[in-house]
């Protein structure tokens, strides 16, 4: 069994800067694929990012394409998304998955572990 746990949300202005985390137990975490998802309110989780099991490949949403960055850190057992020029419309519940296969998805249904979530808010 993995557990995740994310950390690194909060209150940030428009234009400003965050650093999620997501800690793995396990000592599978290194040959899985992370993601990264997050869900607004009223709306359905979207997908944001993923990187594969050992961070050579990444893939972005176009919303968030240049402006967050995915990292994994297997040593660490850890999985990173760094946010940059955050605006309004990123705020959100963020979500880290995880997938017993070493290559990512964008499809909510491929991961079979998640995170509790952690809350960004941008305010305007």
């Amino acid at each position: 069994q993995v557990q995740l746990v994310e950390s690194g949300g909060g209150l940030v202005q428009t234009g400003g800067s965050l650093r999620l985390s997501c800690a793995a137990s396990g000592r599978t975490f290194s040959s899985f694929a992370m993601g990264w998802f997050r869900q607004a309110p009223g709306k359905e989780r979207e997908f944001v990012a993923v990187v594969s099991w050992n961070g050579g490949n990444t893939y972005y949403a176009d919303s968030v394409k240049g402006r967050f960055t995915i990292s994994k850190d297997n040593a660490k057992n850890t999985v990173y998304l760094q946010m940059n020029s955050l605006k309004p419309e990123d705020t959100a519940v963020y979500y880290c998955a995880a997938r017993r296969v070493d290559y990512g998805s964008r499809y909510e249904y491929d991961y079979d572990y998640w995170g509790q979530g952690t809350q960004v808010t941008v305010s305007s």
